[in-house]
């Protein structure tokens, strides 16, 4: 791995990872913290509560179908948070606020949140649809469905096991969730570390730790090249 850039992988309502981000940014002391967000939803993680609701041009410029999974994703997220006493989001909100009591720069590198949702609607086809709709109908989220303790961060090998079933069943969603903002973040990454020599701490989900990895390396060696 380039050796200024330390990544963790995080779950967005595991308690462990709040604590984890706040020790690791005060003991590395970055120059830089990157945060899987955008500058909408970092916006919205300070804001609870005072978000104006969804209007008729939002959900034209997304799409039906982004703007319905953005809902359903936020209501799942909700109620899985509350299992442990966790406000979705929350381990970002901490690593911004510990990056500003550090002296650190944040940044933001995550796909605008509109893009996404926008590919979303234009890739999902009917059958992930209905996929989708009977994993929800049949307890997908269901608290004897899930395997690990929310609390804390699932091991690689869940992950990797969870990340295959999901790319199994819902190729397209995958495919915009996953593969596309791993190269947005991985390519912003890259482009801070041509920049500076300084310790870069990477904040993401667990599910895109590994990939963006290995995308780092492979940009910043095209670089090197040109």
């Amino acid at each position: 791995m380039v050796n200024n850039l330390t990544i963790i992988g995080t779950s967005h309502i595991a308690t462990e990872s709040i604590a984890e981000v706040k020790r690791v940014i005060t003991e590395l002391k970055p120059a830089v913290v990157a945060v899987e967000l955008d500058s909408a939803r970092a916006h919205a993680l300070f804001q609870r509560g005072k978000q104006r609701g969804i209007r008729w041009q939002d959900i034209k410029r997304i799409g039906i179908k982004g703007y319905l999974f953005s809902l359903i994703g936020a209501y799942v997220e909700k109620k899985l948070g509350e299992r442990v006493g966790t406000t979705p989001g929350a381990e970002m909100k901490a690593a911004i606020l510990a990056a500003r009591e550090v002296g650190a720069q944040v940044a933001l590198i995550d796909q605008d949140i509109t893009i996404t949702l926008q590919r979303f609607s234009q890739t999902l086809t009917w059958k992930e649809k209905f996929q989708l709709v009977w994993d929800l109908m049949t307890g997908f989220f269901g608290r004897e469905k899930i395997p690990f303790d929310l609390s804390k961060v699932p091991q690689k090998e869940l992950i990797t096991k969870l990340t295959r079933e999901f790319k199994r069943k819902y190729p397209n969603m995958y495919q915009v969730l996953v593969v596309e903002r791993n190269i947005h973040m991985a390519r912003h990454l890259a482009h801070l570390l041509q920049h500076t020599t300084a310790p870069v701490l990477a904040i993401v989900g667990a599910g895109h730790e590994q990939e963006i990895e290995r995308l780092v390396q492979k940009y910043i060696k095209i670089e090197d090249r040109c």
